[in-house]
């Protein structure tokens, strides 16, 4: 299963990969949600993969591209190693765990664990800067497919909400991945003009009136 991934995301690591290359850096980090793996590829070759844990259901790892713009030598409640990620709704990195015993299992708190030696092997040759892309499931930022969004949420299904709103001409805040105030008004009128129950939440129902539609 792993391999079938590795090879449906090959063109898109590839890219990435070239990227990288070009600014003298040969790593890129693939991170599959779905297998609770982290792979490394240097120069454009798989060179290293090890096991993880990613978030449980109610505090989901981030997807998406992202680079590692921070290393940091933090407690050995986190393995003695950080590497934080340019995630903007949040703060959000790969590190060790006092829960080894939990490695493989969604149970993390939205961060990537790794077991403590592999944190600290990695954390020695992987520099800043490196591309970290993150998937799960078949449907990019909607991951395994739409979910009812509360405010107060985050996450990249949010942001895709956000950016819908702007070019329709209802949201002005930042794209930020945060379902907050500016946002809840957003759909006020979005709902009010469409003629369309007012909620605040965001369900899949509200989602296809805006135009999302799910793609294998």
């Amino acid at each position: 299963m792993a391999i079938a991934l590795i090879t449906g995301t090959l063109i898109c690591l590839t890219f990435i990969s070239a990227i990288s290359q070009h600014f003298a850096n040969p790593y890129l980090i693939f991170v599959s949600i779905d297998n609770s793996k982290l792979y490394v590829f240097k120069n454009g070759v798989l060179y290293k993969s090890y096991p993880i844990s990613p978030g449980k259901p109610s505090t989901p790892t981030p997807v998406g591209t992202f680079r590692i713009i921070s290393k940091s030598y933090w407690g050995e409640g986190f393995g003695g190693r950080w590497m934080g990620l340019n995630v903007r709704h949040g703060k959000y990195g790969i590190h060790g765990t006092i829960y080894e015993s939990y490695i493989s299992a969604h149970v993390s708190k939205r961060c990537v664990r790794m077991r403590n030696d592999d944190v600290k092997e990695l954390f020695s040759y992987i520099p800043l800067g490196t591309t970290v892309v993150i998937s799960e499931g078949a449907y990019g930022e909607f991951r395994n497919g739409f979910r009812t969004i509360f405010p107060g949420d985050t996450g990249e299904d949010v942001m895709a909400v956000q950016r819908r709103l702007k070019d329709l001409g209802f949201y002005h805040g930042d794209v930020d991945g945060k379902y907050g105030l500016a946002m809840e008004a957003a759909i006020y009128q979005f709902q009010k003009k469409n003629k369309l129950p007012i909620t605040n939440k965001i369900t899949p129902y509200l989602m296809k009136k805006m135009g999302f539609y799910l793609f294998e």
